[in-house]
């Protein structure tokens, strides 16, 4: 008995050295293993994502809502602007819908692809494909259209195509003007236009 007891003595001493030994080891093991993968390699993108974020000084879903010295109501969303970084005056608008309800009644959408807008003088310039419809039934498009945001005001210094009540046109130049008499709007055309008239059918 006492042989075998001296035995479990020294096992169960050296299990006391032995174990911790073990465990020491396993967590060595287990921190040069996570040292060979490291965590950090992700934050760098997402430190620049913020940067980028911050120094945009960008807005999404953008819109303001006004009205011109006419009375004619201006509402106006982008999804989304920025500030340019060569001009603070200056918002870089992408993705534009626009409506304008005029005294009479009459209104008109306008949908580009980007637009710059101009703090200083009330001005915007749409630019991409740029479609224009009233509800007195023209359907314009063109690729760069200059608009004043307090005053009707709006022409395209290229050429437009589309469709209206007389049938369907192209001209080199179009300008859209208030008329404060009436409170509406007319359509001008200039520069070759050309008109392709549709004969109205009566209906009896």
């Amino acid at each position: 008995m006492s042989a075998q007891d001296n035995f479990y003595s020294r096992f169960v001493a050296w299990m006391k050295i032995i174990l911790p030994l073990i465990a020491l080891g396993l967590l060595s093991t287990l921190f040069l293993i996570s040292r060979s993968i490291d965590p950090t390699q992700a934050i760098p993108i997402t430190e620049i994502d913020l940067a980028q974020r911050a120094e945009d000084e960008g807005a999404t879903n953008a819109a303001f809502a006004g009205m011109t010295a006419g009375g004619d109501e201006i509402a106006f969303a982008a999804v989304s602007a920025r500030p340019s970084q060569d001009d603070p005056r200056l918002i870089e608008a992408e993705t534009i819908t626009a409506r304008i309800v005029l005294q009479s009644g009459t209104k008109l959408d306008i949908v580009s692809d980007r637009a710059n807008l101009r703090q200083n003088d009330y001005t915007a310039t749409l630019e991409g494909s740029v479609h224009l419809r009233t509800t007195t039934g023209y359907d314009i498009r063109t690729d760069r259209l200059e608009a004043k945001l307090d005053t009707l005001y709006a022409r395209t210094p290229g050429t437009i195509t589309g469709t209206g009540p007389p049938g369907e046109l192209t001209a080199g130049r179009m300008v859209l003007q208030g008329n404060d008499e009436s409170g509406d709007a007319h359509l001008l055309f200039t520069d070759g236009v050309k008109l392709v008239y549709t004969r109205q059918t009566v209906k009896e």
